[in-house]
């Protein structure tokens, strides 16, 4: 490594991340050092890390170098590698704008959950297709202490695991992940949502992310848990051919996901980058010792 790497700190509805701008992927993150760079205390925080790589220069996103110049690269705050993340689509893609490198408008993402298509309105709100929601069958059941749910399993590229609750109080501290069942329901795990009422199309929740603990806001969660309200209120845009919007708040702010007929669903947030620096290469080699 460099002696120094550059880095920003972003945030989309205070889901944060590190994000590390590395255009011809020379900068070898480990999840180690993914790890190091995400503690709170000892490194820089966050949630993850969006590492930004062009497609032709990655492994994993060549093939879909011809739709999507930019290449979100990224991983959880555990280091472990994640398919998607919609909070993050959105600051990786205010981090673009913000690096002169698009400007407002549309423009094309690729993930390692395909290619997402991505607009940066003029009034700063950020709305990514986050491609079709996947209902895989069977019942699936979480815990928290003695008490238990039927879930709802949906598939955003990610796998989700959406439990309907009285109060939000009733998830617990989500220090840990909690248990679910069927096991072969998740082998990879699961992102975990925990859901109210608090009107006609509008839900609350709170998450348990896979590989990060309970954070401010799941982007795939907010769009996850707006398809299984649909469902479990009747609505069901392929057969109405009317699109359904639902308002999910979440502890660090509000989202909101609509569900065309097609199946495509997009989600509307803000986005923000509150910082950049340098990270010295250094103390990232020996903060791994």
């Amino acid at each position: 490594m460099s002696t120094r790497i550059a880095f920003l700190k972003g945030h989309g509805t205070e889901n944060d991340f590190v994000i590390v701008p590395d255009p011809e992927n020379a900068v070898d993150l480990s999840p180690a050092h993914v790890a190091a760079l995400c503690d709170r205390r000892a490194g820089i925080g966050g949630d993850g890390v969006l590492h930004v790589v062009r497609s032709a220069a990655h492994p994993e996103a060549g093939h879909m170098a011809a739709e999507a110049e930019w290449f979100m690269d990224y991983r959880n705050g555990d280091g472990s590698i994640a398919e998607m993340c919609g909070n993050g689509v959105r600051v990786f893609a205010r981090y673009l704008q913000y690096a002169g490198l698009v400007t407002d408008g549309d423009l094309a993402v690729a993930t390692r959950g395909g290619v997402k298509r991505v607009h940066l309105a003029k009034d700063g709100d950020v709305t990514v297709g986050m491609g079709r929601a996947r209902l895989p069958e069977g019942d699936v059941t979480v815990s928290v202490g003695e008490r238990s749910w039927p879930a709802r399993n949906v598939n955003m590229g990610n796998p989700h695991a959406v439990a309907f609750v009285d109060d939000l109080a009733h998830a617990g501290a989500l220090l840990s992940p909690p248990p679910f069942s069927p096991a072969a329901a998740y082998p990879d795990g699961v992102n975990v949502e925990f859901v109210v009422d608090r009107g006609p199309r509008h839900v609350a929740l709170r998450v348990h992310e896979r590989g990060s603990g309970e954070t401010r806001s799941c982007g795939t969660g907010a769009c996850a848990v707006a398809v299984a309200a649909a469902r479990r209120d009747g609505a069901d845009p392929a057969v109405t051919g009317t699109p359904v919007t639902y308002t999910v708040d979440l502890p660090g702010g509000r989202l909101v996901i609509t569900e065309r007929p097609d199946g495509e669903i997009e989600m509307t947030g803000p986005a923000v980058i509150v910082a950049t620096g340098e990270i010295d290469a250094e103390w990232l080699e020996t903060a791994l010792r």
